[in-house]
């Protein structure tokens, strides 16, 4: 059986807080203390609070450009804003860049960990050393989907945890073998998290408990699921893609033109 609850009592996190100390007594305060197996799932949103990520910004859209490594799509929005999907210096295809303007001072943005497989790093070994529990971690935001209205919860930083679960090479119920199923453990873990912890009812972390996915060894991250530009079929938004291939189909026929004889 899986279980999964939130951890009440946290408070607004400041920067330097010591957040294995915090959740570990929160989660103990609340009854249920954090045991081997144990999955705690944190919102980047406190980590980036406790790791000194709030920054002045007279302008969002400047900070989401500086976040940005490329725009992938861009639309404009009908109060004359504009919508960007933008690859963050993480590897991330996100809207905004994961830069966040709710529920902070008036003239700064909220910024995504510098590193957030390290934060979980930092996080599983503090609760471990906390707590004498053998626990994983995994740091999660939100995201926007192609194809799909509505967003979801999904990891962007893990340690002492199982990222996927790989199911090639062993035969499905027919005994046919499996070639391509591999699922995002952790992906699915950040979503199932989401379901207790919510959008607006201030509870940032939540123990999923049940799960065969803790390791002892600290893993590859979620750095291991950031799909490269080789193996990546949806690179570009439609309206970018179609105006790279009128562009390039243009200049194709130039330098056929002077070409001829």
């Amino acid at each position: 059986m899986l279980t999964a609850w939130a951890v009440p009592g946290l408070g607004e996190i400041a920067p330097g807080a010591d957040l294995p100390a915090l959740i570990a007594a929160a989660a103990a305060t609340a009854g249920t203390p954090l045991a081997d197996g144990d999955v705690v799932v944190v919102a980047s949103k406190i980590v980036s609070k406790a790791e000194g990520r709030l920054v002045t910004a007279a302008d969002r859209e400047d900070a989401i450009t500086a976040e940005a490594v490329r725009v992938v799509a861009s639309r404009p929005r009908k109060d004359g804003g504009l919508t960007r999907i933008v690859q963050t210096t993480h590897g991330f295809v996100m809207a905004a860049a994961g830069v966040d303007g709710s529920n902070v001072p008036a003239g700064h943005v909220l910024l995504l960990p510098v590193d957030p497989d390290g934060s979980a790093r930092s996080l599983a070994e503090g609760l471990r050393a906390a707590t004498g529990s053998r626990v994983g971690v995994v740091v999660t935001d939100t995201f926007g989907r192609p194809w799909r209205n509505g967003q979801t919860d999904l990891a962007i930083g893990a340690a002492y945890v199982d990222v996927t679960d790989d199911h090639r090479g062993t035969p499905d119920a027919q005994g046919r073998t499996l070639e391509v199923s591999v699922t995002a453990l952790v992906d699915e873990l950040a979503a199932a998290a989401d379901l207790v912890k919510g959008k607006v009812r201030g509870l940032p972390v939540a123990v999923v408990r049940g799960l065969d996915a803790v390791t002892d060894e600290v893993g590859t991250g979620v750095r291991a699921l950031v799909r490269d530009a080789e193996h990546d079929m949806f690179r570009w938004g439609s309206d970018e893609a179609y105006a790279r291939g009128f562009d390039a189909g243009l200049a194709a026929a130039a330098h056929a033109e002077e070409e001829a004889p």
